[in-house]
């Protein structure tokens, strides 16, 4: 064969290596950080809007979850787990849709503040979090008035959404808190796996998800709009559902998105950087 011809081989073996080849942590970091970037550059109305709309469409999950609940009788083998599955609805229409859900915040903003620290940088990130989070909460809590108040799914739905709501009820805020890092960690996946992934977004964001519901973790925007369907169903009142619910998962979120896998995502690379 011409030398030719073998430098055009190698040269093409070597182009379909590369597509083959699974891109490096660097790279993903790098992905990462810059989405992270240019969300911190949106402007407020952006911002808060995006998570209102992303607070009102996580409650397609305790709807899907109460209806398989309600359309599967009692006694039927591996009821609940399969009601679980429902869980990933509102998350899928949320992290598909490229709605502000807070938690997936909790890794993409806080890159750009590791790879270049800074008081502005921080500030900013504070901002974003703090509309995001402020937007998440009333358009969980519109939803779940809504549903309650004006009756926008059947009496026998709500009652099987509020049956699964329920399950926040005997917890203690440590409990809720500690389910909570879990929850933080694998919501903070989906964004570093969707990264290095060429395809497949539904099923990764599927398969995460539906391990937060098989795993009992509390997430705080899916957990808020369950609280407040108990809030407006007057099972809680507001002092337990802000502070013996949200906040514990807010604080449990934001260790396993923040303080565990960001960290560890950012010391895996720091050398390489």
């Amino acid at each position: 064969m011409p030398e030719d011809q073998q430098q055009h081989r190698k040269d093409a073996e070597n182009e379909d290596v590369q597509e083959l080849s699974a891109p490096r942590s660097p790279v993903i970091y790098e992905v990462v950080r810059r989405q992270g970037q240019e969300e911190l550059e949106r402007p407020v109305g952006s911002l808060f809007w995006s998570g209102f709309a992303a607070g009102i469409a996580i409650m397609a999950s305790v709807i899907a979850q109460g209806a398989l609940m309600h359309k599967l009788p009692p006694g039927t083998p591996g009821r609940e787990v399969i009601a679980e599955l429902g869980y990933s609805l509102g998350f899928l229409l949320v992290i598909l849709g490229r709605m502000q859900l807070f938690t997936e915040q909790t890794i993409v903003t806080v890159l750009p503040n590791m790879a270049e620290p800074g008081w502005h940088r921080f500030a900013t990130t504070a901002r974003l979090w703090g509309i995001v989070f402020l937007a998440n909460m009333l358009g969980t809590a519109a939803a779940a008035f809504i549903n309650i108040r004006f009756h926008l799914v059947s009496p026998e739905l709500a009652h099987s959404m509020l049956e699964v709501s329920a399950k926040l009820l005997p917890m203690t805020p440590s409990e809720v808190l500690l389910q909570g890092i879990p929850a933080g960690f694998l919501i903070a996946s989906v964004a570093w796996i969707r990264a290095a992934a060429s395809g497949g977004e539904f099923a990764i964001v599927l398969v995460l998800t539906y391990a937060i519901a098989l795993g009992g973790f509390t997430h705080v925007v899916a957990g808020a709009a369950e609280a407040f369907l108990l809030l407006f169903d007057a099972q809680a009142g507001l002092g337990q559902v802000l502070g013996g619910m949200i906040l514990p998962a807010l604080v449990g979120n934001v260790i396993g998105g923040t303080g565990l896998f960001a960290l560890l995502v950012h010391a895996q690379v720091r050398q390489e950087m």
